[in-house]
Protein backbone atom coordinates (compact mmCIF):
# COMPACT_ATOMS: atom_id res chain seq x y z
CA UNK A 1 0.00 0.00 0.00
CA UNK A 2 1.30 3.83 -0.69
CA UNK A 3 1.63 6.46 1.69
CA UNK A 4 -1.20 7.90 0.13
CA UNK A 5 -3.31 5.02 0.21
CA UNK A 6 -2.99 4.99 3.99
CA UNK A 7 -3.17 8.48 4.50
CA UNK A 8 -6.66 7.97 2.94
CA UNK A 9 -7.62 4.96 4.29
CA UNK A 10 -6.88 6.70 8.01
CA UNK A 11 -8.58 9.74 7.37
CA UNK A 12 -12.22 7.28 6.39
CA UNK A 13 -11.22 5.79 9.64
CA UNK A 14 -11.17 9.21 11.63
CA UNK A 15 -14.23 10.59 9.87
CA UNK A 16 -16.29 7.59 10.93
CA UNK A 17 -14.63 7.73 14.53
CA UNK A 18 -15.62 11.48 14.97
CA UNK A 19 -18.94 11.09 12.93
CA UNK A 20 -17.08 13.60 10.81
CA UNK A 21 -18.08 14.98 7.65
CA UNK A 22 -15.57 15.70 4.59
CA UNK A 23 -16.09 19.02 3.94
CA UNK A 24 -15.78 19.96 8.00
CA UNK A 25 -12.70 18.26 8.10
CA UNK A 26 -11.43 20.46 4.73
CA UNK A 27 -12.44 23.73 6.51
CA UNK A 28 -11.27 22.78 9.83
CA UNK A 29 -8.16 21.85 7.95
CA UNK A 30 -8.03 24.61 5.44
CA UNK A 31 -7.17 21.74 2.76
CA UNK A 32 -8.94 22.53 -0.77
CA UNK A 33 -12.01 20.01 -1.87
CA UNK A 34 -10.18 19.25 -5.24
CA UNK A 35 -7.15 18.26 -3.33
CA UNK A 36 -8.67 16.66 -0.47
CA UNK A 37 -10.68 14.29 -3.65
CA UNK A 38 -7.39 13.78 -4.98
CA UNK A 39 -6.10 12.37 -1.51
CA UNK A 40 -9.39 10.58 -1.03
CA UNK A 41 -9.06 8.93 -4.90
CA UNK A 42 -5.87 7.80 -5.48
CA UNK A 43 -5.08 10.80 -7.17
CA UNK A 44 -2.50 12.46 -5.66
CA UNK A 45 0.93 10.11 -5.46
CA UNK A 46 2.27 12.60 -3.21
CA UNK A 47 1.07 13.60 0.15
CA UNK A 48 3.24 15.47 1.70
CA UNK A 49 4.21 16.25 5.57
CA UNK A 50 2.82 19.44 5.48
CA UNK A 51 -0.93 18.08 3.81
CA UNK A 52 -0.20 15.65 6.92
CA UNK A 53 0.06 18.32 9.43
CA UNK A 54 -2.64 20.23 8.32
CA UNK A 55 -5.05 16.96 8.44
CA UNK A 56 -3.70 16.22 11.74
CA UNK A 57 -4.72 20.26 12.98
CA UNK A 58 -8.01 19.51 11.02
CA UNK A 59 -9.34 16.55 13.59
CA UNK A 60 -8.00 18.68 16.57
CA UNK A 61 -5.07 15.84 17.24
CA UNK A 62 -1.30 16.07 17.38
CA UNK A 63 0.50 14.53 14.07
CA UNK A 64 1.54 11.83 16.45
CA UNK A 65 -1.99 10.79 17.22
CA UNK A 66 -2.92 10.89 13.55
CA UNK A 67 0.51 8.75 12.56
CA UNK A 68 -0.26 6.30 15.46
CA UNK A 69 -2.27 3.65 13.61
CA UNK A 70 -0.95 0.21 12.24
CA UNK A 71 -1.63 1.15 8.66
CA UNK A 72 1.49 3.23 8.88
CA UNK A 73 3.42 0.29 10.38
CA UNK A 74 6.63 -0.08 7.92
CA UNK A 75 5.45 -3.86 7.09
CA UNK A 76 2.27 -1.93 5.32
CA UNK A 77 3.67 0.75 3.29
CA UNK A 78 5.47 0.35 -0.22
CA UNK A 79 8.32 3.24 0.35
CA UNK A 80 9.65 4.53 -2.70
CA UNK A 81 13.99 5.16 -2.40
Amino acid sequence: MTVNDAVAKRISKLLKEKEMSQYRLEQESGIQHGSMQCIMNGRNKTVTLSTVMMLARGFHMPLTEFLDDEIFGLENLEIEQ
